[in-house]
């Protein structure tokens, strides 16, 4: 599931959901439709979920927050669903944190990420658990590090059982029934996950990205690698490799989209990234360059490319493409019925300063492409003589297995369609894509260290490569894909 999560411990035995609460809203963008707190104080846990965005917090309503979630330890997570059904009681079932009890030992989990090979996992823990319930993927990953922690394995074996039993991407912070507070990443660390304290080195948290450390004036330390095991003491943060020589695996979706520009990963900003994926475009497409008069991006995640484009191109970044700032939805996370009706409200072009002109429209990607057909016939309406869009993420052609909600081929555009024909498709006069190794380049990683998987169909993961494969051929034969690959028992048997 796309998710962001935080967690944070005080050893001056100070509330901690102050720290837990600002870290979830700088990072609301990566899941609107649910939040969740949990604390722990004396042995128990105390939790608090709702749907939606994370709240604001009145002043007379700060002590009652404080006393519904008492304790010097928290996590808490917002999500968006890749796992699951999506209506609204399903959804608050499936908000993070969980917390899983057997004879005793307790355990709450916040999780990021997607697992492939839920089937046998599921199996598992209703042969185990007779009480076992299936809402979303962190309840198997709870009860699945619970089951061996109830063997008598320590938490580092714990953790390296669920490292080795689970197919998918994992980032995730949790808590022990005996306060143990701690982290760990997936082998192939597709998902971020990084860990910072406050200047007095009496508080540490661990987070998806960056930003909430920032938000909380923390300092960052380190992001975890892939197959590590992160627990936290008075002394600070002791890193174990639970997995040796993993093959690392960053998903380059975040680069792209999904991260926030001023977060930061492999010690770049995110959005001087970005800045970089629009001068690559206009060094790839000199002749579209040529024969344009204006840039305009589609905001916000396409502003920070529409600057590289501007410097690299000397044309005009024309700021006529507007976000309606109160309007919060993201577009690629919401059901298919909310899409274009939430596109259509949420950008405003100002028509009378495309009229005529022939436009270079920056896009982080495209998946369905109603985003970009919404605004291009916006342009056109308003008098656009031309409109080429300049795509950062290269042409996507398979489903994300591991927490981006792109889950079939048929739902992907690109999987069916080149440039030329996504062009005619939303009605563009041209689609350039940024190459792969231009991509590659600017994030300052190898290929090696890489997801790549939805531009060119090669998974990190077995399962996932397996299941991809199989759904690509039943696809191209004319097969109507009626879920989630991933949760289809058929694929799986």
């Amino acid at each position: 599931m796309g998710c962001g999560i935080f967690g944070a411990i005080n050893y001056e035995n100070q509330p901690v959901f102050p720290y837990v609460y600002w870290g979830l809203r700088a990072q609301n963008h990566r899941g609107h439709q649910s939040h969740g707190f949990l604390t722990y104080s004396d042995k128990e846990f105390f939790t608090y979920k709702n749907l939606d965005l994370v709240p604001k917090v009145k002043n007379d309503a700060i002590k009652e927050w404080f006393g519904r979630l008492p304790g010097s330890i928290g996590i808490g997570n917002v999500r968006y669903t890749t796992s699951g059904k999506c209506d609204d009681v399903s959804i608050i079932q499936g908000t993070q944190p969980v917390v899983a009890t057997i004879d005793g030992i307790k355990l709450a989990l916040s999780f990021n990420g997607n697992i492939v090979n839920t089937v046998p996992l599921k199996k598992e823990m209703f042969e185990n658990f007779p009480d076992f319930v299936y809402s979303c993927d962190s309840d198997i990953v709870c009860n699945k590090m619970l089951l061996a922690l109830k063997q008598g394995k320590d938490l580092p074996s714990a953790a390296k059982e669920v490292m080795e039993s689970l197919d998918g991407a994992f980032s995730v912070t949790g808590i022990t029934g005996e306060g143990d507070f701690f982290a760990f990443k997936d082998p192939h660390g597709i998902k971020p996950l990084c860990a910072g304290h406050d200047p007095a080195g009496k508080t540490y948290a661990f987070s998806s990205e960056t930003v909430s450390l920032d938000m909380n004036s923390f300092v960052r330390d380190f992001e975890l690698k892939p197959g590590e095991l992160v627990t936290v003491s008075k002394d600070g943060f002791k890193r174990i490799q639970i997995i040796q020589n993993p093959r690392p695996a960053f998903c380059t979706f975040e680069y792209a989209y999904f991260a926030r520009p001023d977060s930061r990963f492999n010690g770049k900003y995110v959005y001087e990234i970005r800045e970089d994926f629009g001068r690559n475009i206009v060094k790839e497409n000199p002749d579209v360059v040529k024969e344009s008069d204006i840039i305009l991006s589609v905001p916000e995640t396409g502003d920070d490319s529409a600057m590289g484009v501007h410097e690299a191109s000397g044309l005009r970044w024309e700021r006529a493409s507007r976000r309606h700032r109160y309007v919060t939805e993201r577009a690629f996370i919401l059901l298919n019925v909310e899409r274009f009706s939430t596109i259509d409200k949420k950008i405003n072009i100002l028509g009378s300063k495309v009229n005529g002109k022939r436009v270079i429209i920056t896009e982080d990607s495209i998946v369905r492409g109603d985003t970009t057909k919404v605004i291009i016939d916006k342009l056109r309406k308003a008098g656009a003589k031309k409109v080429y869009v300049f795509v950062t993420f290269p042409r996507i052609i398979g489903p994300c297995f591991y927490g981006i909600d792109m889950s079939t081929y048929g739902q992907l555009v690109g999987s069916r369609h080149d440039a030329e024909g996504i062009a005619k498709i939303i009605g563009a006069d041209g689609v350039c894509y940024q190459s792969h190794e231009a991509l590659i380049a600017a994030t300052g990683q190898t290929k090696d260290h890489l997801c790549l998987a939805c531009i060119n169909g090669e998974y990190p993961t077995p399962c996932a490569q397996k299941m991809a494969d199989v759904m690509k051929q039943r696809f191209l034969a004319g097969y109507q894909e009626k879920s989630r690959i991933y949760e289809s028992e058929e694929v799986q048997a």
